[in-house]
């Protein structure tokens, strides 16, 4: 599965820039986010039509 993350602007919460990562990685991504102070939205992805 696939999520999206997207990090959050600190004034008014809006998206700044998001990435879709497998669910591998959410956990490292969060991590890091934590310890920077990050506000963060992750949701799962969309999947791509094949």
């Amino acid at each position: 599965m696939r999520f999206e993350i997207m990090r959050l602007d600190d004034v008014d919460g809006t998206a700044v820039d998001s990435t879709v990562v497998d669910a591998a990685s959410v956990n490292r991504i969060v991590q890091q986010a934590a310890a920077m102070g990050q506000r963060i939205y992750i949701r799962p992805a969309e999947s791509s039509a094949s």
